[in-house]
Formats: C-alpha cells, sequence, structure tokens
C-alpha cells in the first residue's frame, strides 16, 4: 500500500491541510484518552478511604488499569489496517467514554474493579495516534510527528494529576461531598471524550488524498494480495517483540508511575492530596518537550546515520532511563526525589519518542499492526511492573529499584533490531526525496519552531543555562512550600490554586527546558509572565531597598529572562543541535 502526498515539514500552527488536522485532532484526542484513562489516579487517596480498599485492591486496579489495553491494542492495530484510522479513533471515543462516566457509579470495590478494566481499553488510543501520523507524514519527519503527537497526549497523564483534583475541589466548592465530588469528576471527563469522537469523524481523514474507502473506490490506493494477513506478517518478525520489550521498559513504567506516584509522594513524603498531586503530574508535564525530543534526535540519527542510527540512540535513552530510575529509587529527600524524578521522566519519555522513530520503517505493509503489538509491549510492562507494587513484602522503593534494573536489562533488546542494507538504502532514498520536496515547497522557511539564528558561544550561553537551573531549583521549592506560594498570589480560592500551580510548572518543567535550550524563546516568555506578575502583584508592595530585596531580585531576572527572549539560545543547546541537521542527499553520496 503506498501513500501519497505525505507531509514533508510539521506547520504547528495550521489547520489548513489534512496532516495537519489529522496531527492536531490525534494528540488532542490521545490527551483526552490519557486523561481519562488516569483521571482516577489522583483521587486513589479519596476512592481508598470511602470504599476500605487494600493495597493488595488498590495493586489489582492498577492491574486492571492497563491489562485490557494489551489486548485492544494488538486488534486496534490489525482495524486500522483494515477500515483506517478516522472510524477507529472516533468509535473508541465515543464507545469507550461509556465506562468512564460509569466509574462514577461504582459503589462496590467490584464494580470499580470491573469499570477500571473497561476504561484500559482506550488506551489503544495510542496505537491508532501513531498510525495516523505515519501515513500522514513523510519519513524525513515522522519521528518527530510521531513523537510530538504521542508525547502532547501523553501529556494528559501529567495535566490529569493536577487538574482533576481541581476539579474534584470544585464540585466541593459547590456543596458536593466528596462522595459525589470524584464520580462527578470522572463524568465530566467521559463526557468531553464522547464529543471529541464526533470531532474526529468530521474533521479528519484518513490519509493526505482522502478516506480509505474512497480512495479504494477511485484505484487510487491500492492494497497488496498480503495485507489481508497483517497482523501475522508483523507477529513472525522478532525485531517487533524487541521492540515490544523495549516499549515495555519505558511506557510501561510511565503507565506505572503515572498509577502510583500520588499515592507515593502522599505515603512515603507526608504531602497532601493537591501537592502530591502536583508533584507526580511534573512527571507527564515532561511529555510536552521529552518525547518529541525523543523523536527529533531519532530522526537526527536516521538522517546521519541511517536506520541503525536511529536504533543506537534508542539504546542511549532507554539506558540512562534506567539509571536514573535506580537513582530516584533511593532518594529520601524530597527535593532530591523531585529532581531525579524529572530526570528520570526525560528519558522515559525520550526514549518512547525514540521507539516510534524506527517503528514506521520495520513494515510498511503491517504498519498497524506493528504499531499495535509494539504498543501493546508498553501496556504488558505495566501489568508486569504492577505485581510488583501490589507484593506485600515489598514496599514501594524497593520495587522502583528492581523496576530500575529491569530497564538497564531491557535496554540491550535494541541491538536485537537490525535493517538489511536494501532496507537502508530505500530508507536513504526516501529521506532525500522528502528532504528535496520540502525544500522545494519552503525554501528557507522553517514553519516547525521560531527558532533563533545563532551564533558562537557568549556569556548569553552560560546566562540561559543558569537561569534555567536556578528556575528549576525554584519550582522545586515551591512544590515544598505550596501554601506560602497560594498565599502570596492572593486569597481568591480556586484561582488562586490555578495561579500558584501554574507558577510551579512554568519554573520547575520550563526552567529545566531553558537549561538545555529548547524551544528557548518559548519557554523565556512564559517564565517572564511569572516574573512579570510577580513584580506587579508581589513585590511591588515592599518596595525598594527593603531588607527583603524581593523587587529587585525579580527585575534582575526579568532583565535576564528578556536577554534570553531576545537572543535565544546558544551555541550549545538543543535549539542549535536542530538547526545544525545535514542533508541525508551527503549521506546517500558518501556511501556511493
Amino acid at each position: 500500500m503506498e501513500i501519497k502526498n505525505k507531509a514533508t515539514h510539521i506547520n504547528l500552527f495550521s489547520l489548513k491541510t489534512p496532516q495537519m488536522r489529522a496531527f492536531h485532532l490525534t494528540w488532542f484526542s490521545f490527551f483526552l484518552c490519557f486523561f481519562a484513562w488516569f483521571g482516577i489516579a489522583p483521587l486513589m487517596a479519596i476512592v481508598r478511604d470511602e470504599m476500605g480498599l487494600t493495597k493488595e485492591q488498590i495493586g489489582n486496579t492498577i492491574i486492571a488499569s492497563v491489562a485490557i489495553t494489551i489486548i485492544a491494542r494488538l486488534f486496534i492495530g490489525w482495524l486500522c489496517d483494515r477500515i483506517g484510522p478516522r472510524l477507529c479513533y472516533s468509535a473508541l471515543l465515543i464507545f469507550g467514554s461509556i465506562p468512564v462516566v460509569a466509574i462514577g457509579f461504582a459503589r462496590t470495590y467490584e464494580s470499580f474493579l470491573l469499570f477500571r478494566l473497561c476504561i484500559g481499553a482506550i488506551g489503544a488510543s495510542f496505537v491508532i495516534t501513531q498510525y495516523h501520523t505515519s501515513v500522514m507524514f513523510a519519513p524525513n519527519c515522522v519521528g518527530t510527528a510521531n513523537a510530538t503527537s504521542a508525547g502532547w497526549g501523553n501529556l494528559g497523564g501529567g495535566v490529569t494529576q493536577i487538574v482533576m483534583p481541581l476539579i474534584f475541589a470544585t464540585f466541593v466548592g459547590f456543596g458536593f461531598t466528596d462522595f459525589w465530588s470524584w464520580r462527578l469528576s470522572m463524568v465530566t471527563a467521559g463526557a468531553v471524550c464522547m464529543l471529541a469522537g464526533v470531532a474526529y469523524f468530521f474533521f479528519t481523514t484518513d490519509y493526505p488524498n482522502g478516506n480509505r474507502k474512497d480512495l479504494i473506490a477511485s484505484g487510487e490506493l491500492v492494497l497488496e494480495p498480503k495485507q489481508t494477513g497483517t497482523f501475522w506478517l508483523a507477529a513472525k518478525d522478532y525485531r517487533v517483540w524487541a521492540l515490544f520489550g523495549v516499549y515495555a521498559a519505558c511506557f510501561g513504567v510511565e503507565l506505572t508511575i503515572n498509577n502510583i506516584a500520588a499515592l507515593y509522594f502522599k505515603d512515603y513524603f507526608g504531602l497532601g492530596l493537591k501537592t502530591a498531586g502536583l508533584v507526580a503530574g511534573l512527571f507527564g508535564l515532561m511529555n510536552i518537550f521529552a518525547r518529541t525530543m525523543g523523536g527529533i534526535v531519532g530522526d537526527k540519527f536516521g538522517h546521519r546515520s541511517g536506520l541503525q542510527g536511529r536504533v543506537r540512540w534508542l539504546f542511549i535513552a532507554l539506558l540512562v532511563e534506567g539509571l536514573a530510575l535506580l537513582l530516584f529509587s533511593r532518594m529520601t529527600l524530597l527535593p532530591m526525589a523531585i529532581g531525579t524524578m524529572i530526570v528520570f521522566s526525560l528519558f522515559v519519555q525520550m526514549s518512547e519518542g525514540a521507539t516510534y522513530s524506527v517503528v514506521p520503517f520495520i513494515s510498511k505493509e503491517a504498519l498497524g499492526s506493528v504499531s499495535g503489538i509494539v504498543g501493546a509491549g508498553g501496556n504488558m510492562g505495566a501489568v508486569l511492573a504492577g505485581f510488583l507494587f501490589r507484593s506485600e513484602s515489598l514496599n514501594w522503593t524497593q520495587a522502583l529499584f528492581i523496576l530500575g534494573c529491569c530497564v538497564v536489562a531491557c535496554s540491550f533488546f535494541a541491538f536485537l533490531v537490525r535493517f538489511s542494507e536494501e532496507a537502508e538504502t530505500q530508507a536513504a532514498a526516501e529521506h532525500a526525496l522528502a528532504l528535496a520536496d520540502r525544500k522545494r515547497e519552503l525554501g528557507d522557511k522553517e514553519p516547525f519552531l521560531p527558532i533563533p539564528d545563532l551564533g558562537g558561544i557568549t556569556p548569553m550561553d552560560l546566562l540561559r543555562a543558569f537561569l534555567g537551573l536556578a528556575l528549576t531549583v525554584k519550582g522545586v521549592y515551591f512544590i515544598m512550600n505550596m501554601k506560602v506560594v497560594e498565599e502570596l498570589t492572593g486569597q481568591i480560592g480556586y484561582f488562586d490554586e490555578a495561579i500558584a500551580w501554574y507558577v510551579v510548572a512554568v519554573h520547575a518543567v520550563g526552567g529545566l527546558m531553558l537549561f538545555i535550550g529548547f524551544a528557548t524563546r518559548w519557554v523565556a516568555a512564559l517564565n517572564l509572565s511569572v516574573v512579570f506578575g510577580a513584580i506587579l502583584f508581589v513585590h511591588s508592595a515592599e518596595g525598594l531597598f527593603t531588607d527583603k530585596q524581593g523587587l529587585e531580585f525579580s527585575i534582575m531576572v526579568l532583565f535576564s529572562l528578556l536577554l534570553v527572549f531576545w537572543k535565544g539560545a546558544g551555541k550549545f543547546s538543543f535549539d542549535n543541535y536542530l538547526k545544525g541537521d545535514k542533508s541525508i542527499l551527503s549521506m546517500i553520496k558518501g556511501k556511493g
């Protein structure tokens, strides 16, 4: 099956083309699915107390939430190959919203477990997301498209940790009891998923040129005979199962942390429900950029070293993930635990992006089935990890340490993924064609991100890195003193909490992005809004030349951020790495 007119670039600020409409609707739909899938996780402390759940029962619900997704992902990948992604996604969103709403009616452990099991089916949305972007974007940017759509979708797992307690608090503020508030929160999440399913049906197409049924009828889309057995074609390829194990060690770990993080920080560090949800949310918020980075670096390695270069990057990212998880499991001080969790989260999500920068090149004839099997590996990893966290003989720090050892071991599975010389040559030729099309369409314009023109090394490089590190540390400090932050933002209730959490997220996650120089001007602008607000509403009342000197310090930070926003990233930054791309044409010529 040869698909024509794939996009050779990503224009984030456009909905004019079917490729970009599919891109934005896929990541947003996946975001909503992820939000609904793990919406109950930050409220589990309330549910546990209400239903009197034991540690073993909580472990069972964690396993149930990801177990059925294994089967659902295997099935949905096959279904994408048969009916296309548009109908698959619309049906999954609409029918998947039913158990999300229904869990609000659970009264017993058994009914709660059943609905949590059924909700897991919407996790299959990931496979459709990756399938849809894979058929819409050309080889030169497919890794970036896959990683960004999946990463921004996975962001729902972090946002739900922060937003669901706020929705819960809103219902409580309206006079509902805890009993009704968590239930109404889940009903809200399910209703939004259903509306998204309707929108997906009307605003997307299966392929760049139109819908599958119409293209087959017109003869534009010709199915190869062996495509009728796509699942078995994928299943008999040992590389698919190697990636199955790799994805179990990254996405499986992310699912596990999404399920246990809020309870872990509440029980082991004594944080309150909302603060524990905020800390847990930072893990998922790294998806704003981390998974995209994994896909972009995968594309870069592919440009310079071919398909095997993509695999090499996958091994590096997964190995560092495992080492970071081992370190996180040994942390007993809250600031150190938060810091190592952020680093650990960075490599978890980069590993996921790296995996799906490899997947589109395994088998074009069985792309949906390959995506489904590999995606199911993530849920299998989460199921196996779930048994560690339900064990009465292990505490959760021990379980995390064991999990880290498993990730390190699984990183070596990447070496089983090999490509023939013919596949390398074909991929290089497709890259060359895609880049030529891109150059013809865009000229010197770069629509993906407004990356500044960078010069040599200057003191600005050091200023940006130091400022990013300082903001990250400040964000961690704010997490440990959330009451102080809420007091500083005024006494206006719910809106106050939202502002306080925005400040923390922008400082902690945005500071890390500033430190590495990724989307530098964007995160500088976000932090400018926070610092300007601090000057205007918090420190202005103190005045100049006081003992605190908060106003003077904030003005200095504001000025530094303005400089960074003006100059952009320096030579040693991720932005600069992205801009320093070498043409695939030279790589082909080098091979003779």
